[in-house]
């Protein structure tokens, strides 16, 4: 795992200030990674309290974008782009105190030993946290029998001050 104590000051947003955005250019990075998944580059970046993964023509970003970028944090959302199927869930779990704790600490284990994650702490809270995975889908992950590359990732971004973690998983197959 790619993991850093991010040089950004933690800024407390929340959950509701996420959108999705589709095709956006590369945003200022804090921290990145490439990881070779299924014959496909796939880049990893963390961009402060948010995130972008490029992987063939997908290019998605989950971040605090404003007024007319993005369309809000959607449950579910599935589109063809380019010759790929693309879809992408996100869920927003409230936790107690000491569930959050355990869950962000369960993650940083989780992710320790992994090549193809990157983990960013925010100073001064230390379960403030982006972190993103990847790996190969799963078969039943993708809808279609195309030979070409299968590929899954998944996203934290944990808010301290309302005790919420928002999970996304995405799963983009070459058709």
């Amino acid at each position: 795992m790619t993991a850093a104590t991010l040089e950004t000051p933690y800024l407390d947003s929340s959950p509701e200030d996420l959108s999705l955005a589709l095709g956006l250019p590369d945003q200022e990075a804090l921290l990145t990674t490439e990881v070779p998944v299924d014959g496909v580059t796939v880049r990893l970046r963390l961009l402060g309290a948010s995130h972008q993964v490029f992987a063939g023509p997908i290019r998605e970003t989950v971040a605090c974008l404003g007024k007319g970028v993005g369309e809000g944090l959607p449950a579910v959302l599935e589109r063809d782009m380019d010759g790929w199927s693309y879809r992408f869930a996100s869920h927003t779990r409230r936790c107690s105190p000491a569930a959050f704790t355990s869950r962000v600490q369960r993650l940083r284990e989780t992710l320790a030993d992994r090549d193809d994650a990157l983990f960013g702490v925010f100073p001064g809270a230390p379960d403030a946290v982006t972190a993103l995975s990847v790996r190969p889908a799963e078969d039943a992950d993708h809808g279609g029998d195309g030979a070409g590359p299968r590929v899954e990732w998944r996203t934290w971004h944990t808010y301290p001050r309302s005790l919420e973690i928002v999970e996304t998983r995405t799963v983009a197959v070459s058709r």
